[in-house]
């Protein structure tokens, strides 16, 4: 059985802007190798078209970026959109019965499914479906923007925290 997981970058003060800041060398190795070992991933139609970026090539890349891109690529994703139409390569619409397909989702596959996207995992928190949430704290305030929690923030416990690279602390939570 798989275990859902949100987890996003998040700004001191609790925004997920990634705009305003970015992964250093050692985080944005850590996500090629986190990408690299997820069942799939799930996203709401802004973040998707957000993350459509790695599927096209772009001359500037150093080998890193073409790292992750590869993984991304990969990867299965579920888009849950009622706007969109068509989603790209690799990629599957979830327009209906959105806890049907996540339950489905979550009994089918071993490993983590990634959720992506706050609004999405408000939803899915409400249905009790998160896991697992992963914060990527960055030292920054950003003082407005979309917070990690779109809504009122679950009941937590707090069960891991680590150190990735020189700044960014990542704090694992599950519900309580």
């Amino acid at each position: 059985m798989a275990k859902l997981v949100f987890a996003l970058n998040q700004s001191l003060d609790g925004y997920v802007d990634h705009t305003d800041f970015a992964p250093d060398a050692a985080l944005f190795h850590h996500f090629i190798d986190d990408v690299r070992g997820l069942a799939g991933s799930v996203y709401g139609r802004r973040m998707y078209e957000v993350m459509r970026y790695w599927d096209d090539d772009h001359s500037e890349w150093d080998e890193e970026r073409r790292d992750y891109a590869a993984a991304w690529r990969s990867l299965p994703k579920w888009v849950v959109s009622r706007s969109l139409k068509l989603v790209g390569p690799n990629a599957t619409l979830v327009a209906d019965d959105i806890e049907a397909t996540i339950r489905e989702l979550k009994a089918r596959l071993n490993g983590e499914i990634e959720v992506a996207g706050p609004e999405l995992a408000r939803s899915l928190t409400d249905l009790g479906l998160v896991d697992e949430y992963r914060l990527y704290l960055h030292p920054v305030v950003l003082g407005r923007g979309k917070p990690f929690f779109a809504g009122p923030r679950p009941p937590l416990h707090l069960v891991a925290s680590d150190r990735i690279g020189k700044d960014v602390i990542r704090l694992t939570y599950v519900p309580a």
